[in-house]
């Protein structure tokens, strides 16, 4: 793809912006760059690309830059459905997102992983896997360095590990993983998408150009994945913590079994530190992706075997008098509080903050069966009560720490208090970390 000379439009300039207009003006495009904030507010950024020859349109956006640019770059926070992109679409102006950008540069095995829940986790357990096996291998996209600093840097990469969202799939037209791997699905970003078939739809594109050479790896278990996986033009290669599978990799009396084309290797779980079923189920498909593009099995297990929890998802903070503390503020919607829910009994939930629009229906019977107090923080308390408030004996808290102080009165020795919201930090923290700092502020000063 040739850049040189050519009119290339960015929009938005968080971190993949930057990253994208750094690259494009190195190789030689005259690239502008937009966004809606002003120069005052973008002042650091503007520092940092001082030295390339970047125009600037801030404060605004204008349609003549949409409709006459050889390529738009769009950041993963412009919804699709923006008016000026649609202008640059009826202009015949090509837009794509960065990860489409840096798959026609990205020659290594590409692994791309998606799912509403658990893609960080089996992402970074996956590059530490290629790693360990002696692969030079890059970890980016959604989390960390976006894809196209691996491009600009030059350096050699002999697989590439990708976390992938729905936004960023919203703009591919070539991207192609070796092997794309959809963990679950359950309703999310539904601020974001007009239904919840739409976000599917972006999560399914995914597999959209792989072919027969190709690896899916897709959830057994989820019934909307195995669903709409079906007809795939790539190698389906499910995994299962429920049922048996000839070809794939599943869970059954202690043991993980991967099958492939004939050959099995079988790995005892019982040393594994990551604890939660969907832990589980992140080892299996990490093991999977990196199994199928060539690491050996007994290193491979070693090092599932021995990951860590990452920061912020069923994280345990501390024991005080007898009850079980774990913070879980990645937790954001209800798919991944219901897996949360699964690994545990005799649970005081903390939950709530900003509404994402999905149904909390999900968790109706898990409630019923595991959660013995329930308390509601937030601007989603009053729909979390209408909804689930009668199904166990539940609490309201002002701030986070009264819901600890709550907690801590009500749960007796034995039990588990877990802060898994179902809902985003927004309107009381900056984000999930800070509401997770604070959670474990809270507890630790009990």
């Amino acid at each position: 793809m040739n850049l040189t000379h050519a009119n290339i439009l960015v929009v938005g300039l968080a971190r993949t912006g930057v990253s994208v207009a750094r690259f494009l003006a190195s190789r030689g495009a005259r690239v502008t760059v937009t966004d809606l904030r002003n120069e005052i507010e973008l002042a650091g950024v503007m520092d940092e690309l001082a030295a390339l020859d970047i125009r600037w349109v801030l404060g605004r956006h204008d349609e003549v830059d949409f409709i006459s640019s050889d390529l738009i770059v769009v950041s993963p926070g412009v919804p699709q459905d923006h008016p000026l992109l649609a202008a640059a679409r009826r202009a015949d102006t090509e837009v794509v997102s960065e990860i489409e950008l840096a798959g026609r540069f990205i020659s290594a095995p590409l692994v791309a992983i998606t799912g509403t829940n658990g893609k960080t986790t089996t992402t970074t357990l996956a590059g530490e896997i290629f790693k360990g096996n002696g692969y030079a291998t890059y970890v980016g996209g959604n989390i960390g360095d976006p894809l196209i600093e691996l491009v600009e840097s030059g350096q050699t990469a002999e697989r590439v590990v990708a976390e992938i969202s729905s936004f960023q799939l919203e703009w591919i037209s070539t991207f192609r993983p070796c092997v794309a791997a959809l963990l679950n699905l359950s309703e999310d970003h539904l601020d974001r998408y007009a239904s919840y078939q739409e976000y599917i739809d972006a999560k399914l594109r995914i597999f959209e150009n792989q072919t027969a050479e190709d690896f899916a790896v897709v959830n057994r278990d989820d019934a909307l994945v195995w669903k709409f996986s079906q007809g795939l033009k790539a190698q389906l290669f499910p995994f299962s913590r429920k049922q048996e599978l000839a070809e794939g990799i599943f869970h059954r009396d202690g043991l993980i079994t991967f099958r492939h084309k004939g050959h099995e290797e079988c790995f005892p779980t019982a040393d594994i530190r990551l604890q939660g079923v969907h832990n589980l189920e992140n080892i299996m498909a990490a093991l999977a992706c990196s199994l199928l593009l060539g690491c050996r099995p007994e290193k491979s297990f070693e090092i599932a075997r021995d990951f860590e929890s990452l920061h912020h998802r069923m994280e345990f903070v501390r024991k005080f008098k007898g009850v079980n503390y774990y913070e879980d503020s990645k937790a954001t919607n209800v798919g991944s509080v219901e897996k949360a829910l699964e690994s545990f009994d005799n649970i005081t939930l903390i939950a709530g903050g900003k509404d994402k629009g999905g149904s909390y229906a999900p968790l109706v019977a898990l409630i019923q069966e595991r959660v013995r107090h329930l308390i509601l923080i937030g601007e989603a308390a009053d729909r979390m009560q209408l909804e689930l408030g009668s199904l166990t004996d539940t609490h309201r808290a002002a701030t986070l720490e009264e819901a600890v102080w709550i907690a801590a009165q009500i749960t007796a020795s034995g039990g588990t208090v877990l802060m898994s919201p179902a809902c985003s930090s927004f309107d009381m923290f900056k984000d999930y970390e800070e509401r997770a700092e604070r959670f474990i502020t809270a507890v630790k000063a009990l």
